[in-house]
Parts: structure tokens; C-alpha cells; sequence
């Protein structure tokens, strides 16, 4: 027997605990087939844009950390990096080792909290979310000790960083880098062969290499679907191109291949992290710049691969000592565009399956 059905819309949030944040998709089903997608957002928008707009350009580093909060080290890094760029700023060798350090300690935390809610979305229902948060808690720890802060580490400065590293955290380092490569073997053990797993993302939520492209993905979602294309290898930043590390890349672009490529990630991040640790040399911390810094009119662009993908700052300078304009090219917005040829053709049960593969993070998205 044929049933006949009429397409329908099905609003999924804003308040939907699965949908990482504040965001809404306006689906129109035709049975349980997705048909058509519009994502919704703009119901966390905070401006920080035009508030940096309004702030000194050193009062603008704690508004990154507030972008995505479980990458706030990196977020610090790129806006850092394109200050200096702008301002001709050299930073010390020992700076450029730590920023380095806290740039993949806070990549593993994320890819630790991605991974988890993606498997949370699965339905799995927290176990191993709370394996992941137990890893991230390790590393947590770390980042306080250098920083004071768990979370928002409002750490990197103009020419190097706040502060140096504590005479504990060098052996503190060394005992995570001997106890994580085996936590992150369990968590895959646990995962990767998992039948449920398996049936709900091998071949689901594809992204195409083309697609991929065209929508202009980057990180793991990009590198997913089979582009080798890593801004810390394509075009090196900080001190990068000293370390010995490869580039995870996948061929099917579907969910499982984004997982399993920002697990590979985390142990390409712990051995650029003993690289840096065994090189590490001694040295000024920081090149202070003047408290009313004014860097000189022009304008530009700095970026970095952060956890999500290319996350870049682009700023216009009057010579003033606020910008006259900025703007953030947030991996987890553009990852976003996406969505719709990931999800069309899939069942509602797939939704939160496809949407929680990308890793984003709304305070990113509605910055």
C-alpha cells in the first residue's frame, strides 16, 4: 500500500539540547526525508565584532576568548598574529614555543569536546563524552597553570605572551604526553568498531570533495573529504614549520571519516607538542609594545589553522588605537554553509548525527 504524503515543516530549536548552542534549522520533511533545510541563526549575536571596533586593540584579546570557548588559546594566537603582522612586531623564540604548545594542548581539547558531543548526539547518551571530559580536564589543569584560567585564557599578547611558563609545568607536560597517546588509543577502541556507530555514520551526511570546496570548508570537514589542505603546513605561521607532523586526510567525507580524522589529529598535536617541549629554548617571553599601542594605518589579513579550520582576522587600521574595522573568518560559520548538502536526502534521525560531525560552536558562529 502507498501512503501519500505532503512535505512539512519541522522546526528543530533554537532551544534543542542537541544543537550545540542557540541555532535553529527549519526542515521540510516529506515523511521522515529531509527535502529542504534552512539553518536559523542570530539568537546569540553579541556583536563582538563592533564591539572590537570600540575597544583598544589590546582590549580586544579577552572578546576572542568568548568567540569559541573551548579554543580560546587559539583564538587569542590568530588575533595576535595578525596585530603583529599589521605592526611589524617580532616575537621571541621562546614565546613562539609556547604559543605553539597552548595552540595544540587547546586543539586536543576541542577535537576531546567535539568528539564527545558528537558521539553524545549519536545517542550515546554521555558515556563517552565523559571519557573525553576527563582527557580535557588533564589538559585543563595545564592551561591554568600558565594562564590562572580554566576556560577563557586570555593568554597570548602582542609580541609573545602574559607571562612565562611556571617551574611546574615543563614536568607537568611530560607526564600528560607519556599518559594521553593511550587514552586517545582507548577512546577510538571504544568507538571506531562500535555496530552502532558504524550504522549511523559510515556513508552518512557525505560532503564531496567538490562540495567541500565550493563551500569553502576547512579543517577537519575539509580534510575529511579528501583535501590535504592544513594552514600550518600550506602556509606556515608562528614556528610550525620546525615540527615533524602529518596531515590526517579521509576520502568518503561522511561522519565517520570526520571523526576519525580529528582523532588522528590529536596524536599529530602530541607529537608537535614533545617536539616543542624537547626544543623549548630560553629566553624573553614577551616584546612589550607601548600600553597605547598604535599600529600604522593599513590594512590586513592573519589567519591560523585552528581546530575547526582557517580561522583568519581582518583588520583596518586608521593608525588610531582602536581598528577602524574588524572581521573574523570564523571556521564554524563558513563550515556551516555546508549543511544543506550534507543533510537533504537523509532522515530526521540522521539531523543531529550530520550537524554535530561539523563541530561548531555557536559563540563562533554568532560572534
Amino acid at each position: 500500500m502507498v501512503f501519500k504524503t505532503e512535505p512539512f515543516i519541522l522546526n528543530l530549536g533554537p532551544i534543542h539540547p542537541s544543537t550545540h548552542g542557540v541555532f535553529r534549522m527549519r526542515v521540510v520533511v516529506d515523511g521522515e526525508v529531509i527535502t529542504d533545510i534552512e539553518p536559523v541563526f542570530g539568537y546569540l549575536h553579541r556583536g563582538i565584532e563592533k564591539l572590537a571596533e570600540n575597544k583598544t586593540y589590546k582590549q580586544i584579546i579577552p572578546l576572542t576568548d568568548r568567540m569559541d570557548y573551548v579554543a580560546a588559546m587559539n583564538n587569542n594566537l590568530a588575533y595576535a598574529i595578525t596585530v603583529e603582522k599589521l605592526a611589524g612586531i617580532e616575537v621571541p623564540e621562546r614565546a613562539e614555543y609556547i604559543r605553539v604548545i597552548m595552540s595544540e594542548l587547546q586543539r586536543i581539547v576541542s577535537h576531546l569536546i567535539g568528539i564527545g558531543s558528537f558521539f553524545n548526539d549519536m545517542g550515546t547518551f554521555f558515556t563517552p563524552f565523559v571519557y573525553m571530559f576527563t582527557g580535557k580536564e588533564k589538559i585543563t589543569d595545564l592551561l591554568e597553570m600558565v594562564s590562572g584560567q580554566r576556560l577563557l585564557h586570555n593568554y597570548m599578547r602582542f609580541g609573545g605572551v602574559s607571562g612565562d611558563l611556571p617551574p611546574e609545568f615543563l614536568p607537568a607536560l611530560r607526564k600528560f604526553l607519556r599518559e594521553m597517546p593511550p587514552e586517545i588509543d582507548m577512546y577510538d577502541r571504544l568507538l571506531k568498531e562500535n555496530e552502532i556507530v558504524l550504522a549511523r555514520s559510515k556513508n552518512v551526511g557525505i560532503l564531496t570533495r567538490e562540495m567541500a570546496i565550493n563551500a569553502s570548508a576547512s579543517g577537519p570537514v575539509l580534510r575529511a573529504s579528501g583535501v590535504k589542505r592544513d594552514m600550518r603546513k600550506a602556509d606556515p605561521y608562528s614556528v610550525y614549520d620546525r615540527f615533524d607532523f602529518d596531515v590526517p586526510v579521509a576520502c568518503n567525507g561522511d561522519c565517520y571519516d570526520r571523526y576519525q580524522v580529528r582523532i588522528e589529529e590529536m596524536r599529530q598535536s602530541i607529537r608537535i607538542i614533545e617536539q616543542a617541549a624537547a626544543g623549548i629554548p630560553e629566553g624573553e617571553v614577551i616584546n612589550p609594545v607601548p600600553l597605547r599601542f598604535q599600529p600604522p594605518a593599513g590594512e590586513v589579513y592573519g589567519f591560523i589553522e585552528g581546530s575547526k579550520g582557517e580561522l583568519g582576522f581582518h583588520i583596518v587600521s586608521d593608525g588610531s588605537a582602536r581598528p577602524y574595522r574588524l572581521h573574523v573568518r570564523a571556521p564554524s560559520l563558513i563550515n556551516l554553509t555546508a549543511l544543506k548538502n550534507m543533510l537533504t536526502g537523509w532522515k530526521v534521525a540522521d539531523v543531529m548525527v550530520i550537524f554535530g560531525s561539523i563541530d561548531i560552536c555557536l559563540g563562533e558562529v554568532d560572534r
